[in-house]
Parts: C-alpha cells; structure tokens; sequence
C-alpha cells in the first residue's frame, strides 16, 4: 500500500505528538503522519517528574522555555486545563551560606537572559505569590515561616517562579486529540528506511511494507532519534543516560499537597549503619556510601486528595544503550527516601518500613552540552527533535513551533541557530563545550537531575 502525506513524524512520545498539534492545528498541515510501534506517549514521556521551568545559564535556552511555557499557558487556557498545569515553582534548598550564594548568582545569570527579576527577602513578611522570576528565601528564618518542613539546617532557597509541573500524558492525549480532529493520523508500525533522492527525503518505508509518500520526515524518536537519523545518513552526537523516578505513598501527610518541587541543593552522605555500609561495599554500590550528588527533589503527585510523594535522585548517571525493560535499582526507593529525608526530616519516619512505591524510568537522550537538536539536519526534509534529555515535557511546545517554522519557510526566532546539529560544524563552539567539560560543572551549581549547565554558549 502506497500513501502520501505532507509530514511523516518518526515517534509518538511528547515530541512528536507535539509536533503533530503544532503542524495540524496551528499551522493548517492537512496530511500529518505519526509513526510509532508503540501505543502514543508510552515510552519516556511520562517518565520525569513532568516539571518545566524557565531557569538556565543561557540565551538560547531561556527564550526557548519562555516560548514553550507561553504555548503551554494558552494551551492550558484552551483546554480548560486538562492537563493540571500549575505555576508553583522550584524550590532549591541548601545548608550552605556560600552555596545559597551561587543559586542567586546563578539566578542573576538567567535573569539576565530574560527569565524575570530577581527578588532577596530578609524579611518573612515581604514574601509574596509571583508568576515570574526570583525569589530568595534569603535566610533560615523566612524560609521556615513558609515551609516549616523542611529542615532547620537549611540556611534559604531560591524559589523559580516561572516554574512548575503538568500532566505529560493527558496534555499528550488533548493534543493528539485535537491533531487528530484536523486529521492528522497514528500509524502503528516501524519507519525502516527513508528513501533520498537528489538531496532530498522522497518516502519512508515501515516494517509492515507500507510506504508513505513524503517530502518531509520529522525525527522525534526520543533515546532511538540516532535510529531514525542513520536511515537518512545522519549521524547524531548523542548518548542516553538511563533515570529513574519512584513514587511514594506519603499516608502520613508529611509533604503538604500545596508543596513546590522541593530540591535538595547540596552533596549529602547517606548515614547507612556500619552493617548496612558493609553490605554495600560487597555488592560493589560504592557510589552509595561515597559522597552522593546535589538535587535529590520532589513533589506532590495528583490532585488535594491524592496521597503520593513522587520523586527522584540521579545518582546512577549510567550512560548506555537503551534497553527495555529497564535496569532496575531495587535499593532505589531507599536510596531516595533517606536522601528526601535529608531535606524533610520528618519523611525519616517512613525508613524503618518503606510505604508502597512503584518505580519506573526511562532514558535521556542527551547532546555533550545537553542542548537540544531542533531543525534541519541532512537531507532536504530531513528535520530533528531531539536529544531533549530530561527536559523534553517542557520544551516540546517550543521546540514543535521551532521546527513547524522551519519546515515552513516561514521567520524563525534568532535562538533557531543554537538548536541546529549545524552548531557542530563552528571550532570554536566545539572547544567551548570541551572547556566546559574540563570544568567542574558540579561546583556551578546546575548539573544534575535535568539542571544542567549548558554554559553561556
């Protein structure tokens, strides 16, 4: 069977369901394809903590968020806000003077770029809600006064307000819906190969013989984006790195249900007893007794009535191949609650019996400098959405309205350059990101947990 379709989409995760909505709904596309052998959002789409923010050291990455939030907050709007989209921030917690220092040096960074003013409260009192930019917790006292749980070791906060979480799977579901109410279709099936004539993407072929007409090819294929790309003879600097979540039953109501995503901004050390340390030293978990990473954060999950505590902590940092199922980490849950307990004493009750939890994950699919490959690549047609690491809820309305506007023709905004696999090809850009890796991008304070440091590039 021979078909033909104005835009064939490699993947049905976030990305490409995105890029369906954007192509179909916003821009009039009449024939959009999807292509996926897997039910739609289905493989890591809903595998973080489906958080967004508009904080990050540069430019590039600033406007994005602030464009992919915009087309969230109107989405939200149209949609009477199906998929829960809130703005109660990230709340980035510390022990340490000299490191609470470096948040808010960090937030002057981004502020600088575009991502709203930056606000220092000595005083309880002069806290208040906000929708954009800083605000810092600037001592023990006023952080207190406003989240008595957490820990009275902790010295402030910096709370991102332009920040907050959503649920991917239902914000998926209305988009496919609505692409799909302009026709655009789900194929159940496997791109194979995409044929290129002259330069230029002329059809895919799926494992089931059927070939599509096209002279456009989306790749949105998540962690299997370097898959789809050799098939049009592109090759991808991408790797994976496996993450995990766990979700709690907090029955006792420690975490209130109003919470930001509280995030542990300081190395800790697990107090394991001398047994326990013994044991996992002989199952080689070195790493578990050793100095363990920053950001070990979380939030309320579901609605006022819902009881789970979901978080993360990513200590495994195992780049490989992506494999499902997944590895699993039986010690995660564990490892989790004691580092969460760190920041909110009280969850510590729940370590001599662990509440119900169920773990799940997935892979982030990441460039060196962790910035995202959005735009033209290849063969004319060829276009990516790709390598959006642990940032792809979030991004994924941007980077669909970065990529329509390219394969359109029509004007894209000045950041399009920095998103392009075509950055590679600039010397100088591949020595910056090689010094950058020579730096202790750890000490700069946003590293881990999907809060890397993409430098000022």
């Amino acid at each position: 069977m021979t078909a033909s379709a104005d835009v064939v989409i490699v993947g049905a995760g976030i990305a490409g369901v995105s890029a369906a909505h954007e192509l179909a709904v916003r821009r009039g596309f009449e024939k959009v394809v999807i292509v996926d052998p897997r039910p739609p959002l289905s493989l890591t789409s809903d595998k973080s903590t489906e958080c967004y923010r508009n904080y990050w050291p540069n430019l590039p990455m600033v406007a994005l968020m602030n464009r992919s939030i915009d087309l969230l907050d109107e989405m939200s709007l149209a949609s009477g806000n199906a998929f829960g989209l809130n703005r109660r921030g990230y709340l980035f917690v510390t022990a340490k003077q000299e490191r609470l220092m470096e948040l808010v040096e960090s937030s002057h960074v981004s502020s600088s770029f575009g991502s709203g003013p930056v606000r220092i409260h000595h005083d309880p009192d002069s806290y208040r809600a906000a929708d954009d930019g800083f605000d810092v917790l600037a001592n023990s006292e006023t952080l207190r006064q406003h989240f008595p749980y957490l820990t009275g070791e902790a010295v402030g906060a910096l709370h991102v307000r332009r920040a907050g979480w959503f649920s991917a799977q239902q914000l998926g579901s209305w988009m496919l819906e609505q692409a799909k109410d302009r026709d655009a279709e789900v194929v159940v099936d496997e791109v194979i190969d995409i044929d290129i004539a002259g330069g230029q993407v002329r059809s895919v072929k799926l494992a089931s013989g059927r070939v599509i007409t096209t002279s456009v090819v989306i790749d949105a294929a998540g962690p299997l984006s370097p898959n789809v790309a050799r098939l049009a003879e592109v090759d991808l600097p991408v790797f994976s790195e496996l993450h995990l979540k766990v979700a709690f039953r907090d029955h006792l109501e420690v975490v209130p249900r109003n919470a930001p995503m509280i995030i542990w901004s300081d190395p800790q050390t697990i107090a394991w007893s001398d047994e326990e340390k013994t044991e996992l030293l002989n199952q080689d978990r070195h790493q578990l007794v050793a100095e363990m990473p920053i950001f070990c954060h979380g939030r309320p999950e579901g609605g006022a009535e819902s009881p789970y505590l979901l978080a993360l902590w990513e200590y495994h940092k195992a780049v490989t191949e992506p494999l499902w199922p997944l590895p699993t980490d039986p010690l995660y849950p564990e490892v989790v609650m004691r580092g969460m307990a760190t920041m909110v004493p009280e969850l510590g009750q729940y370590l001599d019996r662990l509440p119900h939890s169920v773990v799940d994950g997935g892979y982030y699919s990441k460039t060196r400098e962790n910035r995202p490959l959005i735009g033209p690549a290849g063969p004319k047609g060829f276009h990516l959405m790709s390598a959006m690491s642990g940032f792809g809820v979030m991004v994924a309305a941007g980077a669909a309205d970065l990529v329509a506007s390219h394969i359109t023709g029509g004007p894209v905004a000045e950041y399009a350059k920095s998103f392009l696999l075509s950055r590679y090809d600039d010397p100088d850009y591949v020595a910056q990101i090689a010094a950058l890796e020579d730096a202790a991008l750890e000490d700069a304070g946003l590293e881990d947990a999907g809060l890397e440091d993409a430098g000022q590039l």
